[in-house]
């Protein structure tokens, strides 16, 4: 199966962004827990402008990432593997059921509980250790499996990143919020006017980005709104979609993720920390991303199939299928990042704790996917 080469750049920045992830979470732990725990914690809380560190790498550098997927998500829709009906179903169908029942799993053990907001902590599928990982087992990958488990990745964020704008939003300044769609029309508008100089388009991502964050709802989506207003043309690599996709890849695989990693990891392990796995909040989590992800994906992939709605490539059996959905059981990242909001007001503990089981699970996930892949694909 022919890949484009912006797939090729994807994937290939993606694996090796996720071994400098693994890395810069091992460091950030480290250092949590070394004799300048106190002063590499505290750095990370230092306020600029109102506003700590943390927040500013989580509100603000995280949007080039959501930017990112968009621009991604936008390249699969129009000329990828999502451009066919029958062939975007099988990954679409799986994200859908690698949402829902682990979210599931998560409620039935938090609901009507103060934790049942984490709901959508186990939802969320981490790109780069997923795709990482897979790339671990060489060429005996298909290449199908590859656009499957990216597929699936980029809208199992992009379902995630629905989940933080409708139930993550406490209140909303539509004066804002209609100031941010304004400018995002108008930069459809120049879309439309064939306008292919990046510069207004990211200016007007600046000032939407601005408007979104004083409106309540997380600014982090303006990163996907710009995606789809800026133009994409033919696809090919004179066009603005392509070369910012291009030049992106390395910044977030190899500096924004591993700075979101660094600042979101720095947690004080004491010698209790595993007392916190068996609260509702930490089971829940574990097993929507260790259960609920990879039966979810499985599930809902073969209903689709067998309801003639998508097809499974030639290359591919069930147990592959399987193996994708326990890589996808690797939340970090995203599930760190819904952690930070479903929890902002209930305390450092509840958070602390939802992190653990989010490392524990995606570590747990990534080590079953990658055996049961190894025993299942042929070298």
């Amino acid at each position: 199966m022919k890949t484009s080469r912006l797939f090729r750049e994807f994937f290939e920045s993606e694996k090796a962004g996720g071994l400098v992830l693994l890395l810069a979470t091992l460091l950030s732990l480290g250092l949590a827990n070394s004799p300048i725990q106190t002063t590499y914690i505290g750095f990370w809380e230092t306020e600029i402008g109102h506003h700590s560190i943390t927040h500013w790498i989580n509100d603000g550098l995280m949007t080039i990432f959501f930017l990112l997927i968009g621009l991604e998500l936008e390249r699969e829709l129009y000329g990828g593997e999502l451009s066919n009906i029958k062939n975007a179903a099988l990954p679409v169908f799986g994200a859908l059921g690698g949402m829902l029942i682990p979210a599931g799993l998560f409620l039935a053990f938090n609901l009507g509980t103060p934790t049942q907001n984490g709901a959508g902590i186990p939802m969320a599928t981490d790109i780069a250790f997923a795709i990482g990982i897979l790339s671990l087992l060489g060429n005996r990958v298909p290449t199908s499996l590859k656009i499957f488990l990216t597929a699936l990745a980029v809208i199992d964020d992009l379902g995630a990143i629905l989940v933080i704008a409708i139930f993550y939003t406490e209140t909303i300044s539509f004066l804002y919020l209609g100031m941010a769609f304004s400018i995002m029309g108008i930069l459809f508008i120049l879309n439309r006017k064939k306008v292919h100089n990046l510069l207004p388009y990211l200016i007007g991502g600046g000032l939407m980005w601005y408007c979104m964050l004083n409106s309540g709802v997380h600014a982090t989506i303006t990163g996907v709104l710009l995606a789809f207003v800026i133009p994409y043309g033919d696809g090919g690599k004179a066009t603005s979609s392509f070369r910012l996709q291009h030049v992106l890849h390395r910044p977030v695989a190899f500096f924004i993720l591993p700075l979101f990693a660094v600042a979101n990891t720095e947690i004080a392990i004491n010698s209790n920390w595993h007392e916190g796995l068996i609260h509702a909040n930490a089971i829940g989590i574990m097993a929507g991303l260790i259960l609920g992800k990879p039966i979810g994906i499985t599930l809902f992939a073969f209903l689709c199939v067998k309801l003639g709605i998508g097809s499974l490539p030639k290359e591919l059996q069930w147990k592959h299928i399987l193996g994708a959905g326990m890589l996808g059981g690797i939340g970090f990242t995203m599930s760190i990042f819904i952690t930070l909001l479903a929890f902002k007001n209930d305390g450092v503990e509840v958070i602390t704790y939802s992190k653990i089981a989010i490392l524990v699970a995606s570590f747990v996930s990534g080590t079953l996917g990658f055996l049961w892949l190894k025993m299942s694909l042929k070298k």
